[in-house]
């Protein structure tokens, strides 16, 4: 998906902390390209503006008191909600990621980071790309489940390359400055990888590699 240029990024923020979404709602306000459409304390308040206006991303707290985060994901996609999402978070358990990720979100970002991280963070999902910090990352891939079905096919080395830059969270146009090869090549790397797993986005790719492919890139990366 290419970046949204010419348009202004709506963006409602769900956090049950009514001071750190204020906060954020004003930062993000005085970003160029940024309009907050609401902030909301709960999953019920949130469904309510998506019925009522349009919502390009959500930075989904993942932690709501009694709901979580996999509540308002199952809510808002049965609503018809197909933007996107970004969890915004102190922390998660180490088997959440692959779990968010495979339910469609953009990424994860960590409250500690800075403000002018996250409006990158939100760029880069709104681009298509996925957000991950590497710390987050890393707990993620040690804890990739044993039990995990086998991959259908082992990795090509340019699959691997393509992989691994895609952790990164880099653009095809970064990938294939880094690597040495044409965009055009970069994609179709993508959509081969893209096939093997059964994927349609990166988030899923990210997580189905996490699951089924971890001990291929162990071996061949060292992470």
């Amino acid at each position: 998906m290419p970046e949204t240029r010419n348009q202004t990024v709506e963006i409602l923020i769900i956090d049950d902390h009514a001071l750190f979404r204020e906060s954020v709602a004003r930062l993000l306000n005085a970003e160029a390209g940024f309009e907050v459409a609401a902030h909301c304390g709960s999953i019920d308040e949130a469904l309510g503006v998506l019925a009522q206006r349009r919502v390009d991303i959500v930075l989904l707290d993942f932690d709501l008191g009694a709901e979580n985060g996999m509540d308002f994901l199952r809510a808002a996609r049965q609503r018809g909600f197909h933007g996107k999402v970004l969890v915004v978070t102190a922390g998660l358990e180490r088997h959440r990621t692959a779990e968010l990720l495979g339910a469609g979100i953009g990424g994860v970002f960590m409250k500690h980071n800075s403000a002018a991280s996250l409006a990158r963070g939100i760029r880069d999902v709104m681009a298509g790309r996925v957000w991950l910090d590497q710390d987050l990352l890393q707990a993620a891939w040690s804890a990739g489940s044993a039990t995990a079905p086998a991959a259908s096919g082992r990795l090509t080395e340019r699959e691997r390359q393509v992989l691994s830059c895609v952790f990164e969270g880099l653009a095809n146009k970064q990938i294939a400055g880094r690597l040495g090869v044409s965009e055009s090549s970069v994609k179709a790397t993508l959509q081969q990888l893209f096939s093997k797993t059964g994927v349609r986005t990166r988030s899923q790719l990210v997580r189905m590699v996490l699951e089924r492919y971890r001990d291929d890139l162990v071996k061949h990366n060292g992470l």
